[in-house]
């Protein structure tokens, strides 16, 4: 990398997306989840374990740390004796290596001789066992994106974890239906320079994976985790985008974040401020609060609590200083606290008076602490153990903002920030799998997938164009979006114009989602079911969307029965022209008056009436037959 490519932010991609295989990685079960309650319980306290080098994972020992018990919900018809880590994994799944071996070679990557499953320490409780499996598939690798080549460096095979169903104090509840699941990863160079280029990536890679046409579709299904860094700042990792449209915002805050850390971290080098100035020097100050009319500290005095303090020479006004919109240094402080102290927060200096501490607490307790001119404050009111953990948290936080940008995994949030997860894993969170034999992979394994190889995105959007007459827009569309195939299976089934099938299973169906429409509910069996419906004339096309809504709000409700519970079953011929007659025998006033002009006008009272129940392009010409009709006689 050249020197003007070290000036440059820089960010690398994490794609992680589930294959639709007919069962898990290491075991046979279905790779379908559960719904409703568990069958099953069972609950587990996972430790850390040393490497081959004697060395334990700092990442795993934060978890470890926080002291968590987990409970796991299982169901016998997605999860066995190898997910509950009862029982050695069965032998990897041969057809989620072939899936990992098209997207390989998809890639330009160069396939392994032989594929060599690893333990990757993973003990926040998301695997039973404490560690996931994962084996790389392909090395190195390309991919053309945001008008040029971007490095793949590898492609691997993985488990995916558990999924979080739940949290209450220090016990997490977790459902094993998703453990095992196969995954693919696919990780590019640290080469992206822009939030656009990163998401532009994201992108491509997606539509790649879609193009095996073996990979699940909807929410959760695929995950994103970048690795972003600054000319100045540090290498920081957020998990968890799941929606590839937040990528560009992820990496603008996390920019924006590191920015201003360096920032902080410039004037407190300029007021003189060291890491070796922040100390454990913690204050009971119990006593100047013990009439107080803040809530929450009474709250916890009332409950035994203590009031700690802790002075931050220096930090007078970069507590409260906006790191990204709504958090500052002081809320990366309190995620700290909340960590390790297990507390609910903190206060500082830099807000107060406020939260009901009044201004001569303020003043009492800067007097106890010996504060100077620019010197800030942070307290805590919880358990004494708990209260002097979360100060240690904030004073090693304070001293990493001396510092500048510290490295860290973080998660990302549905508005496109990120908060405090872990520190970052070290090279001691990795190491051999014992239970499954190294599988070695030949090269008629090789050709053999490579001649199976599917059409690339952009050879699907022209033929989408040449065989269904789409536009790009609408083509690019249907690519992104997760019902490529059910447009497929739909616009050659029935006789609707495709791009009516397309637009709905896109553009509408965004605009459905755009207004909190739950679509998880929204099954394609429903989807092509309806679509029959209007090509057998049941319904309009100008129904779909409010069918889809209510179909979307209630799972268990049939496309058929949705048409009688609207009043959206079609008009039959005879009963529209019926209805249209007598419309016309009430507006002759009005056709008098604007011969064939009062069409429209008309149409529009028809459609106000008949909206959904009719073809607009039918009522359009009869309205027009029967204008004409009722206008001839008045000409004459």
């Amino acid at each position: 990398m050249n020197a003007l490519e070290e000036d440059k932010p820089k960010v690398g991609l994490e794609i992680h997306c589930q294959l639709d295989t007919r069962s898990k990685l290491f075991c046979s079960c279905p790779t379908q989840l559960s719904k409703g309650e568990p069958a099953k319980r069972f609950l587990r306290r996972l430790r850390p374990t040393q490497s081959e080098l004697g060395e334990v994972d700092p990442a795993a020992l934060f978890e470890f740390q926080r002291g968590r018990t987990i409970v796991y919900e299982a169901d016998p018809e997605n999860s066995c004796l190898v997910e509950a880590d009862e029982e050695p994994p069965h032998p990897i799944n041969e057809e989620a290596v072939d899936i990992a071996l098209q997207v390989s070679l998809l890639l330009n990557a160069r396939p392994v001789d032989e594929i060599h499953v690893m333990r990757k320490v993973v003990i926040d409780g998301s695997n039973t066992t404490g560690f996931q499996r994962t084996a790389a598939i392909g090395i190195g690798g390309e991919i053309h994106a945001a008008g040029r080549k971007i490095p793949i460096e590898h492609v691997s095979l993985e488990e995916d974890a558990a999924r979080k169903t739940g949290e209450s104090d220090m016990t997490v509840y977790y459902r094993i239906d998703r453990l095992g699941i196969p995954l693919v990863e696919v990780a590019t160079g640290p080469v992206i320079h822009t939030p656009m280029e990163a998401q532009e990536v994201a992108l491509a890679i997606g539509r790649l994976l879609k193009a095996t046409r073996r990979v699940k579709r909807g929410l959760g299904t695929i995950r994103q985790d970048l690795n972003i860094s600054t000319p100045k700042g540090a290498l920081v990792e957020i998990k968890g985008v799941q929606r590839l449209d937040l990528i560009s915002k992820v990496v603008e805050l996390e920019f924006k974040r590191q920015e201003s850390l360096i920032e902080i971290a410039e004037e407190l080098k300029r007021r003189g401020v060291k890491g070796s100035d922040l100390t454990y020097d913690f204050v009971d100050l119990s006593g100047i609060f013990q009439g107080t009319s803040s809530k929450v500290i009474r709250g916890g005095l009332e409950k035994g609590g203590v009031v700690m303090a802790v002075k931050l020479p220096g930090f007078q006004g970069l507590l409260g200083r906006e790191l990204t919109p709504g958090v500052r240094l002081g809320t990366e402080m309190a995620w700290r606290a909340s960590f390790y102290g297990k507390v609910k927060g903190i206060f500082h200096t830099d807000e107060l008076p406020g939260y009901g501490i009044t201004g001569d607490e303020v003043e009492a307790l800067r007097k106890a602490l010996e504060l100077k001119e620019g010197d800030a404050a942070v307290l805590v009111c919880d358990l004494y153990e708990r209260a002097v953990d979360a100060l240690k948290a904030v004073v090693e936080r304070a001293r990493e903002a001396s510092m500048g940008v510290p490295e860290e995994t973080r998660s990302a949030s549905e508005d496109g920030g990120s908060k405090y997860m872990r520190p970052r894993p070290g090279a001691a969170r990795m190491y051999p799998e014992t239970d499954i034999p190294p599988l070695p992979i030949g090269e008629e394994r090789i050709t053999r997938i490579r001649g199976q190889l599917p059409e690339m995105p952009e050879e699907t959007v022209r033929r989408l164009r040449l065989t269904w007459g789409l536009n790009e827009k609408l083509a690019l569309q249907l690519l992104d979006s997760d019902y490529l195939p059910l447009f497929e299976k739909v616009a050659s089934a029935t006789r609707i114009p495709p791009t009516v099938i397309a637009t709905t299973l896109t553009e509408l169906i965004k605009g459905m989602d755009r207004r909190g429409i739950p679509l998880e509910n929204l099954d394609e069996d429903r989807i092509e079911e309806l679509f029959r419906l209007v090509d057998e004339g049941v319904t309009a096309k100008e129904s779909l969307e409010p069918i889809l809504e209510a179909l979307a709000r209630d799972p268990g409700l049939k496309p058929r029965d949705a048409v009688e519970r609207l009043g959206l079953k079609m008009i039959s011929d005879e009963e529209l022209t019926h209805k249209l007659e007598a419309l016309i025998e009430e507006n002759l006033d009005l056709i008098e008056r604007l011969g064939d002009d009062a069409v429209g006008k008309i149409m529009g009272l028809a459609m106000k009436e008949f909206r959904g129940r009719v073809d607009p392009a039918k009522v359009m010409k009869l309205i027009g037959r029967l204008v004409r009709e009722a206008a001839e006689p008045r000409r004459r």
